[in-house]
């Protein structure tokens, strides 16, 4: 049985001559032959070349019509020296095999540069991009670093609370969090919304700040930090 071999895994250290499976989806397919596939382990693009077969024997033409932009697919074949210029190592394939087709017809994303705006609209497809993909690489580079130098440091990571009944010295406006009818909230006698009907039994929000449950945690087990998420209503 052969396993699947991450791309970051082969492109760090590239066995030539060893026979792979690869999984991933196709970013692009030109001159019907050379794939570049990604399978998210990386940000870098892995070629696989297509046999000659899948063109010219029929009971494989199908297979090689649903090879198109973010198609899912499954490859195996023998790794080898590239000759083509843009990559060290490729994939020269024996067999392919669609795991998930992708209809372009009606299909949100297209092989073209997406604007924000259409991004921040179809925001389930939006990891798929270089953009975002990218960005998020990044911010757990970031974050692990942050996290990586308090601990040598003998720090302790404390989660602050996300939903707080406090305002963290009025910081910032507050994002409300409540269960109750927006439209129609139930009343005190004297007209005040009742918070007490809410699902915590007080007016509750987003936190915009760590730093009170951080003090807490400093005066109990010395050296702590918190790393959010924190939030505010307001535009910045």
């Amino acid at each position: 049985m052969i396993l699947r071999t991450e791309i970051a895994d082969i492109l760090r250290d590239p066995r030539i001559g060893a026979e792979i499976t690869v999984m991933g989806w196709v970013r692009a397919f030109r001159s019907n032959r050379f794939i570049a596939l990604n399978d998210g382990s990386g940000a870098q693009n892995f070629q696989v070349v297509v046999p000659d077969k899948y063109q010219e024997d029929p009971a494989l033409e199908p297979v090689f019509r649903k090879i198109g932009f973010h198609a899912c697919i499954k490859a195996t074949g023998k790794l080898v020296e590239s000759q083509g210029a843009g990559q060290s190592v490729e994939l020269q394939a024996d067999t392919i095999e669609i795991l998930g087709e992708n209809k372009l017809d009606i299909y949100p994303l297209q092989p073209k540069k997406q604007t924000m705006e259409f991004l921040r609209e179809n925001a389930h497809f939006r990891m798929r991009t270089s953009t975002f993909s990218s960005v998020f690489r990044i911010r757990h580079a970031v974050a692990y670093a942050i996290h990586k130098y308090y601990n040598d440091r003998g720090f302790y990571y404390m989660h602050s609370p996300i939903i707080t009944g406090s305002d963290a010295e009025g910081a910032g406006e507050m994002f409300r969090v409540t269960t109750l009818d927006v439209d129609n909230p139930p009343r005190t006698p004297d007209g005040a919304v009742n918070w007490k009907e809410d699902f915590f039994g007080k007016s509750t929000n987003l936190t915009v700040s760590g730093q009170l449950q951080g003090e807490i945690a400093a005066l109990a087990i010395g050296k702590v930090y918190t790393f959010g998420p924190t939030f505010r209503a307001e535009n910045s």
